[in-house]
């Protein structure tokens, strides 16, 4: 119900705000809203090319000497058109319009998405056939039945969520997404209301959009292009505020649920992932900044093939199971990479809803003035600016990958890859996840309309992440 309303509100209210600009003569043309690209000039104007020759006919002359690219002036853009007009423009488009954004989602992000859980899921078909997702699963139980009290012993979904949490944790999220689906599945099964999520549904989902990492490859990469002096120098305080972000989730979770989590089990698995990333943490700061990256990015992808050999050998070692179920191991897979395309056909619709009112909201300029309030608040109570600086990276995260990358790089590059808000932004940008986006996937794949109170501990999950990173990295840096 809680992110229906807010699709609605984003949506409604972003359009009659359109409507607003453009009939109070703020906004010239609707034409960027619905068929604009990213970064495409903003037009603000129109002028005849004969009033602005005899107005101003040495602008006219420049502009028509850059006819191609268009004559920059300040900060207004002059570009000439085919039937006699200068087009006037001002500023960029901060997203893609409405047919943009439901092209790209497609392209960008749903057909890559379909290869994820087409492969991925053959994979996960294996483990169930060779009855290793059931030995998995039974390993997990003294665990798991105390975080998810409502999921059977030894269920499936034990080995879809581990598999899920440790892509995560490697910082893998193509390979994530599919074993979170597939999680989802299962769960959905023993879901005795399915158009409500179970609360081992939310326990999961919560966990997963924490977002615990301990390798944020891509933000070192982003840095390192920025030429930061030490590119992986986020890495701990990205991984302390990740850490911190999945025990909120889990304790915010579990007291929603009345779950005890104050018990041998857990208590001992939260000191033995905490001394695999000390460890892991000790032997990787001994190491100068391209030895980082190099081992960081041959750690998280040596794993994925360590798996993927795993899977592929067990079956092989346990034909006899396939033969048992009148199946081998190649066809076993094809039958879970048919299950994992029709997975990513359940999940477009939801895709498309969420991004499209993400882009109009954006266009419209309400995201704009929201984040500019923000900022404006934190001033007041004295905030540092640095820190203000970056606060836009993480107000956009649960809406925007794509727009919070963006503010990420600009800070960067405004400020330095080296300066506070610089390394403040790559925290951010790290350490969260879309969570609106989320939310929409994981639910709209197996049907799920009443997400629950979701929505707002993954919120609030941002918010202590918000402020962790903050912390952690006024004390770090």
């Amino acid at each position: 119900m809680a992110l229906s309303r807010f699709w609605a509100a984003i949506v409604v209210g972003s359009i009659l705000y359109i409507f607003v600009l453009l009939g109070s003569g703020q906004l010239y043309t609707l034409g960027h809203i619905v068929n604009g690209k990213q970064n495409d000039p903003v037009v603000i104007e129109e002028i005849p090319a004969r009033d602005l020759e005899k107005r101003d006919p040495a602008l006219f002359s420049s502009i028509a000497a850059n006819k191609g690219s268009g004559f920059q002036a300040g900060d207004l853009l002059y570009v000439p058109t085919d039937n006699g007009f200068v087009q006037v423009c001002r500023g960029k488009q901060t997203a893609d319009g409405i047919f943009a954004t439901c092209k790209n989602t497609i392209i960008d992000l749903w057909l890559p998405l379909i290869g994820y859980l087409t492969f991925f899921c053959g994979l996960l078909h294996l483990l169930s056939d060779s009855n290793a997702m059931t030995r998995l699963a039974k390993a997990l139980t003294p665990l798991f039945t105390r975080i998810f009290p409502e999921l059977p012993p030894g269920h499936a979904a034990y080995g879809f969520m581990t598999m899920n949490f440790a892509a995560n944790f490697l910082g893998l999220d193509n390979a994530a997404t599919p074993f979170g689906l597939k999680a989802m599945e299962s769960m959905q099964a023993v879901n005795e209301t399915k158009e409500k999520a179970s609360n081992s549904q939310i326990m999961f989902l919560c966990l997963h959009a924490a977002g615990l990492t301990l390798i944020p490859t891509s933000i070192i990469g982003y840095r390192a292009a920025q030429k930061a002096s030490n590119p992986a120098d986020v890495m701990l305080p990205t991984i302390i505020t990740s850490f911190i972000g999945t025990l909120a989730a889990l304790i915010f979770v579990g007291i929603r649920q009345r779950i005890r989590l104050v018990n041998g089990v857990v208590v001992a698995f939260v000191a033995v992932i905490s001394a695999i990333i000390g460890v892991l943490l000790v032997y990787i700061n001994r190491l100068s900044g391209l030895e980082k990256f190099h081992f960081t990015g041959n750690l998280s992808n040596g794993v994925l093939l360590f798996i993927i050999l795993g899977i592929v050998f067990y079956s092989l070692l346990n034909e006899r199971m396939f033969r048992a179920k009148n199946t081998n191991v190649f066809d076993s897979f094809v039958t879970g990479a048919k299950e994992g395309f029709t997975t990513g056909l359940r999940v477009l619709p939801y895709m498309i809803a969420m991004l499209v009112a993400l882009s109009i909201f954006r266009n419209s300029g309400l995201m704009s003035i929201v984040l500019t309030g923000i900022s404006g608040v934190l001033k007041v109570f004295g905030v540092d600016p640095q820190i203000i600086n970056a606060i836009p990276v993480a107000l956009m995260r649960p809406f925007s990958a794509g727009g919070s990358r963006g503010f990420m790089l600009d800070a960067m590059k405004t400020y330095g890859p080296d300066s506070l808000a610089g390394q403040l932004s790559c925290i951010f940008q790290g350490a969260a996840e879309t969570t609106f986006y989320v939310v929409a996937l994981y639910f709209g794949s197996v049907n799920v309309k009443e997400t629950r109170y979701t929505l707002g501990i993954m919120l609030l999950v941002d918010l202590v992440c918000v402020l962790s990173a903050i912390v952690v990295c006024k004390l770090y840096f």
